[in-house]
Formats: C-alpha cells, sequence, structure tokens
C-alpha cells in the first residue's frame, strides 16, 4: 500500500472554500502552471483558448483556497449563454422560434460550465490537494458562486466517466448526470493498418473500407507531412477547418486562425499538425495531439471540392493509424461526431457525461426531469449501434 504524502494528509484535516479569479490574478497562483500536466491539455490549452476563443465565452477561474489563505489548485470555467435545446436540431424543436419571435430569450440561459471549453473536462487536483477534496468543495461552493455570477445553470462539461463515482458529491447537491456525445477509442497495437484491417474488421467492413481506399489508389500526387507547429501553412488549414465546421449540425466552438497558430507555437509538445496535399495544393489537414499511449484526432479540414469523390477521410484516418502505430502508440482517440465511419471501423465509445443543476430549487426539479430527454445522445441511431452504448447511461 503506498503512503500517503504529509500534504494530502494534512488537507484531509482542513477546511477549503473557492473563489473567483481572473486570468490576470493567475501569476500569483503558483499551482496553475501545474495544472493539468498529466493531460494533454495542460494549462497552457487553457490559456491559449482564453487568448484565441472569447467571442460568447467568458473564462474565469476558481481558486481553491485552505484555511491559511493559499491557493492549493486552480479549476478553470466558463461562462456562455447557452440555449438549453441547442443539440436537438431544428427539425425537433421547430415550435421554439415561434416561442422566441416573442421571448428571443426563452430556454437560453446565462451558464456556468466548469471544464473546457474546446474539449473534455478534468478536476485539477494537484499534489498538496486530492481530487477528492477538490470535488467536493466544489459541489458545495459552486451554487453560491453562480448566483453571484448570474448565472441560471452548472453545467460540468463533458467530464470523462472515470469520473462519476468522485463526482457523487454534486449529485448530493441537486446535479443531474446525462451523457454527452462521446469520443471514441480504437485499439492499434497491430503491426500496420492492413494487419489492423485483417484482424480486427469484419469481411463486410473491410471490403467496404478498401473500396473506398480505392478512390485514391490512383492519385498518385497525394502525399502527407507531419510538423508541431503551423505558422507555415496557418492561412492553408483555416478556410478547410471551416468547411468540416459550417457542415456540421451540431456546433459548439468555433475557432479562429490564431487558435491554430498558438497551438503549434505554445504547446509544440503535445501537438502534431497531419497535412496532405494534392500537389501543391492543401487538401485535408488533422490537428491531433499525444498523451501517454494515445494519439488523439481533435479537429479536422478538408477540401470539399475534392474529398467526397476521393473519400478523404478514410484516407486520412489510414495515414494517421499508420503514423501512430510506427510510433508506438496503442490507442487512436477521436472526438464526438461523424459516428458511422468509426463504427464500421470497430471504435468503441469512450463516454464523457455532462453534470447540470439549476440554481432555482423548483427550476431544478422540473430540470432533472426533463434532461435525459434533450441530450442529443438518445436521439443518434448510430450511436446506439455500438457494442458499449449502454456505458453512456
Amino acid at each position: 500500500m503506498s503512503a500517503i504524502s504529509p500534504a494530502v494528509a494534512s488537507a484531509r484535516c482542513e477546511s477549503f472554500s473557492i473563489s473567483v479569479v481572473s486570468r490576470a490574478e493567475l501569476s500569483e497562483c503558483a499551482p496553475w502552471t501545474s495544472t493539468f500536466t498529466d493531460q494533454r491539455k495542460d494549462y497552457r490549452y487553457y490559456e491559449i483558448l482564453d487568448d484565441t476563443l472569447q467571442g460568447n465565452f467568458e473564462y474565469r477561474y476558481f481558486a481553491i483556497v485552505d484555511s491559511n489563505g493559499h491557493v492549493r489548485a486552480v479549476q478553470p470555467f466558463f461562462l456562455v449563454d447557452q440555449d438549453i435545446l441547442e443539440g436537438l436540431g431544428a427539425e425537433r424543436i421547430h415550435w421554439i422560434s415561434r416561442v422566441r419571435r416573442f421571448y428571443p430569450r426563452f430556454l437560453k440561459l446565462r451558464t456556468l460550465m466548469v471544464g473546457c471549453s474546446a474539449g473534455e473536462g478534468h478536476l485539477a487536483a494537484t499534489e498538496t490537494l486530492p481530487v477528492d477534496i477538490l470535488a467536493e468543495t466544489l459541489s458545495n461552493g459552486i451554487i453560491k458562486q453562480a448566483r453571484l455570477l448570474n448565472a441560471k445553470l452548472i453545467v460540468l462539461k463533458e467530464f470523462p466517466s472515470c469520473y462519476r463515482k468522485l463526482l457523487r458529491c454534486f449529485g448530493q447537491c441537486g446535479f443531474a448526470r446525462a451523457p454527452s456525445m462521446p469520443m471514441t477509442m480504437l485499439d492499434i497495437r497491430y503491426d500496420s493498418f492492413d494487419a489492423y484491417m485483417a484482424k480486427a474488421l469484419k469481411s463486410s467492413s473491410r471490403k467496404k473500407l478498401r473500396k473506398n481506399l480505392e478512390a485514391t489508389a490512383g492519385v498518385s500526387d497525394i502525399r502527407m507531412s507531419v510538423a508541431n507547429d503551423a505558422a507555415r501553412f496557418v492561412d492553408e488549414i483555416y478556410p478547410l477547418y471551416l468547411q468540416v465546421f459550417e457542415r456540421s449540425r451540431m456546433q459548439f466552438e468555433k475557432l479562429t486562425k490564431d487558435f491554430f497558430l498558438q497551438i503549434g507555437q505554445r504547446m509544440n509538445d503535445k501537438v502534431r499538425f497531419f497535412t496532405w496535399r494534392r500537389g501543391n495544393v492543401l487538401v485535408a489537414f488533422s490537428l491531433c495531439m499525444v498523451q501517454g499511449d494515445s494519439l488523439y484526432a481533435e479537429y479536422v479540414g478538408f477540401d470539399y471540392a475534392v474529398a467526397l469523390d476521393l473519400h478523404l477521410y478514410h484516407y486520412v484516418v489510414r495515414d494517421m493509424i499508420n503514423w501512430g502505430i510506427s510510433k508506438g502508440y496503442k490507442w487512436f482517440r477521436s472526438s464526438g461526431l461523424n459516428y458511422d465511419p468509426k463504427l464500421h471501423m470497430r471504435h468503441r465509445l469512450d463516454p464523457t457525461d455532462l453534470y447540470v443543476r439549476h440554481t432555482s430549487i423548483l427550476a431544478n426539479a422540473i430540470f432533472k426531469l426533463a434532461l435525459p430527454w434533450i441530450v442529443p445522445v438518445r436521439y443518434d441511431a448510430t450511436l446506439k449501434l455500438f457494442a458499449n452504448y449502454k456505458d453512456l447511461w
């Protein structure tokens, strides 16, 4: 049994509170620069979002303070006006538009979201503040803080399912849990992509995938390159990102060109930019991040003038998996949406959860009943075909 450090033992005998600090005040919070260092999206990622992805987001930070007034951890959050029915699609809520002619903010609430505006959330535990105490401290103080910030809704955004036991304290404070659109994961412990297809895929899936890849079989001038800085080609990749973003039925954060520039310059130890050129023309790119034995595909961009005819999605996925295998990565992980090709490639769902509470006791009682019926996971037919769909709930 491992020994408990004196700092952790001391923390279990102390009391903690939370207060809101701004980005400018973080320079005086020593724990900030060690926040999420075990994650691919560490404190630098949150600073990049704060610098480049503002618009509808107001970024703030909870300082977790001990009884002596020392900051022991920093938990990022942001404020946003959230349409709570946005994920259902216009076809299911057409009646809402009629109501909003007279009440424009109907079911749009100022929301405090704990987590990341562009990615999954994590608890910012430190060497001197265990994750369970951090969770309890946040759950005990966050409703008061939300009211002070005039937020009607509180959301813990897209926390991986491994947190479920730790976050039970939020359930005891009136929060309801519901699934968010999950990430996916694919085992790539094979000698090559061809070996993966032969051993992991059904014959029907192999046949379909090979047919898709044949679309580029006669195209000899597509070449892939990998870099950890996008400064040389950011003006080329951003329009391709926008093409994918604008085609997506579900949209949350819209990244800026400066985001792609800054993440390469400030996080090049964890970032990989894959680009594909046909001749001299960029036709696809993928922003990936690395963590442990996993390669994470975060964002993609395609030139749809050629992408559909050449089935470039399957082409770039094959290349990324082959690259990951060659570098010794064991898992290929992908962000949410576009689930159909992932289903056929034998991805497994990697569940993430929302924890939601209205600051009004009465409104929260109603909201807890409605929440399971307004999350888009319930209505996505493809998700239900995955073998571990039940894990989402």
